[in-house]
């Protein structure tokens, strides 16, 4: 069964790897010898890794970076886990659910904080609030953050709908061709959704807004074989938040170029995240949150141990960088 899903992820970055020049990551420049491959999704929540890049903030760094885009963070993470990959990204939903397959697993930082998760529906579809959406069709990547806090807004309002299984590169065709009449998602699609809509769109938000880790991980190999090059890695992510904060032009353009974004839209998204690489003292918590969440809703098996998520985190590498 392992060697089944090493081939799987490897064919995923395969395939991955080939669309890597339309995304705006290209490889490292030492290409499969760099000190660190990085699976990043392609999302402004990690938009530190595109402005390293395009910045030279890695190469000032002294560290060789490989990055692989991936489209969710589940997706990265299974990466991961196959060991293809040293470093990959993923927001505190499948990062909760990964770490109880996968004893590995190590939370290196907290690259940015996202409280704009919301859901974009068509005003057309006599939708304006969170009660029209009951009995609704609303398209979601099941698993994802989007999908934990589509739960959480709909239990706050009373409200079941039924939630369909729709991945972030068909959920805005979803709603555009008005094969659902909501959907809930994270950036960039969430952004692409709105855009395509124009004045159809209703953007829906609970009241209780819940708000998104967006974390560097690793593996325990490379925790162990590799400090160096990690406390490097997160030097340059470090040192990307400054521009990313003061909405830097050439910071923007980064991150557009990475996502797909238009320069108009990027400045408007990359307002939404607070981009500060750290270890707030409650993220054990709140991992420890969306895991008996999943459980709930059976994505974790019941019968499954949820971890002391504090003894998966390792600071040291991003404390060594020092403040900027």
């Amino acid at each position: 069964m392992r060697s089944v899903r090493r081939i799987a992820v490897a064919i995923t970055i395969a395939v991955l790897a080939s669309t890597a020049v339309l995304s705006g990551c290209t490889p490292g420049r030492s290409g499969n010898n760099a000190a660190l491959t990085v699976g990043w999704v392609v999302d402004p929540c990690w938009a530190q890794v595109p402005v390293a890049r395009d910045l030279g903030y890695f190469t000032d760094a002294g560290v060789d970076v490989e990055i692989i885009p991936f489209p969710t963070g589940a997706a990265a993470l299974e990466a991961l886990a196959g060991g293809a990959v040293d470093v990959a990204t993923g927001s505190d939903v499948p990062t909760s659910a990964a770490a109880i397959k996968n004893p590995d697993l190590r939370i290196i930082a907290d690259g940015s904080r996202w409280d704009a998760g919301r859901f974009v529906a068509r005003g057309s579809a006599g939708i304006g609030s969170i009660a029209d959406l009951a009995g609704r069709q609303i398209a979601v990547p099941l698993g994802s953050s989007a999908h934990f806090f589509a739960t959480k807004f709909l239990s706050e309002a009373g409200v079941t709908a039924e939630l369909v299984q729709t991945g972030p590169a068909e959920i805005v065709t979803a709603i555009s061709n008005r094969s659902v009449d909501a959907i809930a998602v994270f950036q960039p699609p969430l952004a692409k959704a709105v855009a395509a809509l124009g004045d159809d769109a209703v953007e829906l938000q609970g009241p209780d807004k819940y708000n998104q880790h967006s974390l560097y991980l690793a593996t325990r190999n490379a925790v162990e074989t590799k400090p160096a090059e990690l406390t490097a890695f997160l030097a340059a992510v470090r040192r990307a938040d400054r521009p990313l904060g003061d909405a830097d032009q050439s910071a923007l353009s980064a991150v557009a170029a990475a996502t797909g974004l238009d320069d108009d839209l990027i400045t408007r998204v990359a307002d939404e995240f607070v981009f500060w690489t750290e270890i707030g003292p409650d993220l054990a918590g709140d991992l420890a949150d969306r895991a008996r969440w999943a459980q709930g809703i059976g994505r974790v098996p019941a019968d499954a141990v949820i971890p002391d998520y504090q003894t998966l985190i390792v600071p040291g590498f991003l404390t060594a960088t020092g403040d900027e």
